[in-house]
């Protein structure tokens, strides 16, 4: 497994970790990085993440053969749109977003007769702080990563994808995108809107910063997670709506049970 161009849309935390962890597996010959912020594609670029910056995602599409997008899900079918002119027609294309079945509509509105290439894929990793100054090359080791193919998806694209995650570490679990999104919302989502509920909460009473002092270890593990992007989650709670406020009904009904 080789790959002469790698495109990586999206200079962050996630896509910088995946170049990352690409060149040390050996397979990535040329890595061409687009962030829509020029700071973070050249911050990629200065910390050798990426080898090349390129000033479209055109640009960075072009010729490639497997390409990584790695932006909130809400820019997604923006993303898209640019990706699919230039794309390869036997070309690799994932994504790592959080929620499934937006980004499959998305992919079947605008990918056209490229929706072949495209696997949709989530690995179930991070970390509370953003930025491509802190990738990682071990970030998707003995990680599970949530790969959930479409009909559409080509069966050569699909079996490359997994040889890619394998190659990285990563436990490989194929689900449904209605699946993923369910089980997310309980598992992930809900979790997060908590942390930053309960946090906000405590901050909004006159001496929130001394009851945050006071918080011991299990508060701090529970909390951690509210430090992440804010953006990023308010894509993801909006996305996936109605299986949050699913999942909000039975926290509430647990909670009425005490």
């Amino acid at each position: 497994m080789k790959f002469e161009k790698v495109a990586l849309i999206g200079c962050g935390l996630m896509g910088g970790s995946f170049a990352m962890a690409a060149k040390r597996a050996g397979w990535a010959n040329h890595i061409v990085g687009y962030s829509a912020s020029e700071t973070s594609r050249q911050k990629a670029l200065s910390m050798g993440v990426i080898d090349a910056a390129a000033d479209s995602i055109a640009q960075a599409v072009l010729d490639a053969d497997l390409v990584l997008l790695a932006v909130p899900v809400k820019a997604t079918a923006a993303c898209f749109q640019a990706i699919a002119p230039a794309l390869k027609s036997n070309a690799l294309l994932m994504d790592v977003g959080s929620t499934k079945s937006d980004i499959v509509l998305a992919a079947q509105a605008t990918l056209g007769d490229k929706l072949h290439c495209f696997v949709p894929t989530h690995p179930i990793t991070g970390k509370e702080v953003a930025g491509v100054e802190h990738s990682d090359a071990d970030l998707y080791k003995d990680r599970a990563l949530i790969l959930t193919p479409m009909s559409s998806s080509g069966a050569e694209q699909v079996q490359l994808a997994k040889k890619i995650w394998k190659s990285l570490g990563s436990d490989i679990k194929e689900i449904t995108p209605a699946a993923h999104d369910a089980a997310f919302a309980a598992v992930s989502h809900l979790p997060h809107l908590l942390a930053y509920a309960i946090i906000r909460g405590i901050f909004q009473q006159s001496k929130g910063p001394e009851l945050i002092a006071l918080g011991g270890p299990g508060f701090r593990d529970f909390s951690r997670i509210a430090a992440s992007d804010p953006v990023v989650w308010r894509d993801i709670l909006t996305t996936n709506r109605e299986q949050v406020l699913l999942q909000i009904a039975h926290f509430k009904k647990a909670l009425n049970e005490f």
